[in-house]
């Protein structure tokens, strides 16, 4: 397989069909300017038409920041309408992280700010380093907290997501665990291994079903408690068409004989 080059990501895949996509050629601490966001949003759409993907490892370039807001310096020069288009271009970059059809896994070492903690709240599984710094400082710049701020109070709480909206002050990783906005920390030299552990799990499983399983946590985001119910099971008859049922539970059979 050949993987295009993408301005400002770039796309690597190992032979268990996991790829990681690192924000590239950015300014320093992965700044969100228009350049690499269309960039890393072309490079979201590519992965996500990959039949062979099994998983998506987002992360910046270098351990200072996963990203360390959007460009301050573009957003100063913009008027309305292009206040529109910058975070309009900012929303479809979430959006492609948040619809991808595999698990997608936040490598979130340093910084985590503004728009960059956005695209890491759309992603499936949040991992940290220990010293990583969380915050939404827009309101600080002049402007609210807006697109993808929405999904924090469905992860996090009103409180928290109050907090973190309305003073634009940061925390730590230690509290973004307690809050429940990442799942896991660990010192930056055990990052990668914290994130290696969640990645097996998911290539251990069956595919077919994961990716189910990942299309029926976005049905259940939107859709009524009893739609979501009748939607799974409607899920869970499809699963015993692709074979993998009979094909994942054997061994556990075999086991017990």
């Amino acid at each position: 397989m050949t993987i295009p080059t993408f301005d400002h990501c770039e796309v690597s895949r190992d032979d268990r069909g996991v790829y990681t996509a690192t924000i590239a050629n950015a300014k320093s601490l992965n700044i969100l300017g228009t350049p690499v966001i269309l960039s890393m949003t072309e490079a979201l759409h590519w992965i996500a038409a990959q039949d062979d993907a099994r998983a998506v490892i987002l992360r910046g370039t270098g351990d200072k920041a996963f990203v360390g807001g959007a460009n301050i310096y573009e957003m100063a020069e913009l008027d309305a309408a292009g206040g529109r288009t910058f975070i309009s271009n900012l929303r479809d970059l979430c959006e492609a992280a948040r619809n991808m059809p595999v698990p997608t896994v936040a490598r979130i070492a340093g910084h985590c700010l503004g728009g960059g903690l956005e695209l890491a709240a759309v992603c499936d599984v949040r991992l940290a380093s220990d010293d990583a710094i969380f915050g939404m400082p827009e309101v600080k710049v002049g402007i609210p907290s807006v697109i993808h701020a929405a999904v924090l109070p469905g992860l996090i709480g009103p409180g928290p997501s109050n907090w973190l909206l309305l003073t634009g002050e940061n925390v730590d990783a230690a509290q973004a665990l307690k809050w429940g906005f990442v799942q896991f920390t660990a010192p930056l030299a055990e990052l990668d291994a914290l994130v290696e552990k969640t990645i097996h799990g998911i290539v251990e499983s069956a595919p077919a079903a994961v990716r189910s399983q990942k299309a029926l946590i976005r049905y259940w985001e939107t859709s009524s408690l009893e739609d979501g119910i009748a939607r799974s099971v409607e899920a869970f008859g499809e699963a015993f068409d692709t074979g993998e049922p009979a094909e994942y539970m054997a061994p556990f059979i075999n086991r017990k004989r």
